[in-house]
C-alpha cells in the first residue's frame, strides 16, 4: 500500500504502510526508509506550519550506510614485525671490490648482520634459488653468471629489513634505479645488477635456509640496538 502524508507543507510518500487507530484519532505509521521519498508540495498545505517540528525541509535522507572505522590490531604489530632477508653479493660484486660499500649500506641503516660468508655457488644451487625462472630464456646465461665466481651470502634482520631492503638496492633494472640506491649508484646493467635481495619474508626465510648450514646463522644483539628502536 502506498499513501502521502502532509506535514506543515511537505509530504513523504510511504511504502509498506501498517496504521492501526489509537485514541484520539491518531494513526501510527510504520514503513520501510528504503521506499521512502520526500516531495516538496507547500503549496497544496491548507495550513502551512510555522514550525520545523512537522516540516522535512531540513530532513537528510543518506541512502548509504556510513563506513565504520575497523581497527586491525594485526596490521599495527606487523609494523614491529622483525622478519630476515637474504642478501647475496654476485660476482660481479665481489670482483669489482664492493663488497664492504654494500654491507655498510645495510649496516648504516640499522639491520642487524646474523650471517656472513664467501662462497663459491655450485650450479645446482643456483638453479634451485633461481628454479622460478627456469622457464625464461635467460636461465641458462643467469646461471653461468651466478657461478662464475665467489658471492657473498648475507642474513639480515631488522624491522620491516624485506621491503627496506629492496629499496636499497633499488630496481632490477640499474639505469631505472633512483640514485642513493646500490644499483643506481653501482651498476648499468641488469645482468650485472650487482647484488640480489628476497623479495618477501617467505622467501627470506627460504632462502637463507638454502644458502646457509646450520649453526652458521648467529642471533646476537648489538650494543646499540638502544639507540635504534624505542
Amino acid at each position: 500500500m502506498e499513501a502521502m502524508a502532509v506535514f506543515g507543507g511537505s509530504s513523504c510518500v510511504i511504502s509498506s504502510i501498517h496504521s492501526s487507530s489509537h485514541r484520539n484519532g491518531a494513526l501510527s505509521l510504520s514503513y520501510s526508509s528504503q521506499n521512502l521519498t520526500l516531495r516538496n508540495t507547500n503549496h497544496l498545505a491548507a495550513f502551512r506550519s510555522s514550525s520545523s517540528l512537522f516540516s522535512f525541509s531540513h530532513v537528510k535522507i543518506h541512502s548509504k550506510k556510513n563506513k565504520p572505522h575497523i581497527f586491525l590490531p594485526h596490521l599495527v604489530a606487523s609494523m614491529e614485525q622483525v622478519d630476515e632477508t637474504y642478501i647475496m653479493i654476485k660476482p660481479d660484486g665481489v670482483q669489482r671490490g664492493l663488497v664492504g660499500e654494500i654491507i655498510s649500506r645495510f649496516e648504516k641503516k640499522g639491520f642487524k648482520l646474523t650471517g656472513l660468508k664467501l662462497f663459491q655457488c655450485p650450479k645446482e644451487l643456483a638453479e634451485e634459488h633461481y628454479k622460478d625462472l627456469s622457464s625464461k630464456p635467460f636461465f641458462p646465461s643467469l646461471i653461468e653468471y651466478i657461478t662464475s665466481g665467489p658471492v657473498v651470502c648475507m642474513a639480515w634482520e631488522g624491522v620491516g629489513v624485506v621491503p627496506s631492503a629492496r629499496k636499497l638496492i633499488g630496481a632490477t633494472n640499474p639505469l631505472q634505479a633512483e640514485p642513493g640506491t646500490i644499483r643506481g649508484d653501482l651498476a648499468v646493467q641488469t645482468g650485472r645488477n650487482i647484488v640480489h635481495g628476497s623479495d618477501s619474508p617467505e622467501n627470506g626465510k627460504r632462502e637463507i635456509d638454502l644458502w646457509f648450514n646450520e649453526g652458521e646463522v648467529i642471533q646476537w644483539t648489538p650494543a646499540h640496538a638502544p639507540w635504534l628502536r624505542e
